[in-house]
């Protein structure tokens, strides 16, 4: 393979990796069974007018599967962390001591259960579309190489690699999402 076909190969693996991570970050925000203080990732608390991931005002921590401990650095954003996590929608009930706030994991129902799962699929299904498109842009990159001159059993050979690649990313997604969906259903 020429070096022009391996960088077009790098920057597809490249940009697939990329979407596999994200979908993973993604199903870390989909809870399962377990209390888990990747549940509050992406609860903003407005801070002294900013808004600021929970994550940097607080300590959270699980001292048990059925409960999230919030422990704030500065007790006077204690309020305002409480506010943003009712705020978030997550379905959760902070309960305010004074000194840290206490979440008790609700256990989930069956209905609840099929939500979870249905989220994790449509979360699978848009990791597949940034799949694909980045082996579109890679078959116009390969495509483009053979109007540079690069021979054409060669760009051949990169699109039928690309496509492998393809195909490889798509499986991943499809195990990451079996793994999560017994995790979700297990009781």
């Amino acid at each position: 393979m020429t070096e022009e076909s391996q960088f077009v190969l790098e920057t597809t693996k490249e940009s697939m990796e990329q979407a596999i991570g994200h979908f993973e970050r993604e199903l870390q925000k989909i809870r399962a069974s377990k209390a888990n203080p990747a549940m509050l990732s992406g609860v903003m608390v407005e801070y002294y007018g900013a808004m600021t991931p929970i994550e940097r005002l607080s300590n959270i921590n699980t001292p048990d599967p059925r409960q999230i401990i919030v422990q704030p650095f500065d007790k006077s954003s204690l309020h305002a962390i409480e506010k943003a996590i009712m705020a978030a929608n997550l379905g959760f009930n902070p309960m305010n001591d004074g000194e840290l706030l206490r979440i008790n994991v609700p256990p989930l129902t069956e209905e609840r259960r099929r939500e979870l799962v249905k989220r994790a699929k449509n979360q699978a299904e848009e990791s597949k579309v940034s799949i694909r498109n980045a082996r579109r842009q890679a078959n116009i990159d390969a495509k483009n190489l053979e109007k540079e001159g690069v021979p054409e059993d060669e760009v051949k050979r990169l699109l039928e690699k690309i496509q492998e690649v393809t195909d490889g990313f798509i499986a991943k997604v499809d195990k990451i999402l079996e793994i999560k969906e017994k995790d979700i259903l297990t009781v």
